[in-house]
């Protein structure tokens, strides 16, 4: 039985990305602005993120809140409970009107996601999941992709690293490229971390490797990914947790698979 608790929970998060997708689809991007070496970030980004933090103070004022466009950092497991935000998930398409972009909200007590919310305004796609009652696209319950065979497996990766340490950060990046390429049927990149992980939860791909984890990028989609009966780990295939240096989600049926052939 679910947590009346977190049902709650659960419908203050969609009321607040309700927010993202509005403006999201009513709005331009506005001025874009340089946050370092070829990360961008719009005047909308940060209007999202200055409206959906109101509201959540408003509903919700004993909970702490980290969004992406305030600094970012990190989230402390003994931290009893936090919201957690990325008002545009996929910027650099969302200001090229790429339509693979997401508002993503999560819940996260101590350290462990718990409500997650991804929202995809231009594929019409409402990804949500409850700890232990499941995932859910448009209100319709979802399961990962039950492939068992590595070399039929359509697998997305992370964006490319920019600003400093790039070029290091990408040559590991470049080398998991040709591993993929070399084992499984198809390697894409979507430009969301929120995308990545809700279409593994959906099955629309069997796996999804991610070089990095940053909170307000992967909490929401790494529950839903759970909640939809994929194995979420780091690349060496120990559980993910919010210290995780990577994110890799997968069908249950390829992952032991994948994560040998990553290391």
């Amino acid at each position: 039985m679910k947590n009346d608790d977190l049902d709650a929970m659960l419908a203050v998060a969609q009321e607040a990305v309700e927010i993202g997708r509005k403006l999201m689809t009513t709005q331009r991007p506005g001025e874009v602005h340089a946050k370092g070496d070829r990360d961008l970030v719009t005047d909308l980004d940060l209007r999202i993120q200055r409206e959906v933090q109101a509201f959540l103070a408003h509903a919700t004022p004993e909970i702490g809140f980290l969004g992406e466009e305030q600094g970012g950092g990190s989230i402390d497991p003994s931290t009893p409970q936090v919201w957690t935000l990325d008002p545009i998930d996929g910027t650099s398409n969302f200001a090229h009107g790429i339509p693979l972009c997401a508002t993503q909200l999560a819940l996260v007590r101590h350290g462990k996601p718990v409500v997650g919310v991804v929202v995809a305004p231009f594929l019409n796609l409402s990804y949500s999941a409850v700890e232990g009652a499941g995932a859910r696209c448009n209100g319709k319950p979802i399961q990962a992709s039950t492939n068992a065979n590595l070399a039929r497996a359509i697998v997305s990766l992370g964006d490319y690293a920019t600003g400093a340490g790039a070029t290091e950060k990408n040559r590991r990046r470049f080398d998991v490229t040709q591993a993929l390429a070399e084992n499984v049927e198809r390697v894409r990149m979507f430009g969301s971390a929120a995308l990545d992980l809700a279409f593994v939860a959906e099955g629309r791909t069997d796996a999804c490797v991610i070089l990095s984890n940053k909170p307000w990028d992967t909490a929401a989609g790494v529950l839903v990914a759970r909640e939809a009966g994929a194995l979420v780990t780091d690349i060496e295939g120990k559980q993910h947790t919010t210290d995780s240096a990577e994110t890799v989600g997968a069908s249950a049926a390829i992952h032991r698979a994948l994560t040998e052939v990553l290391s």
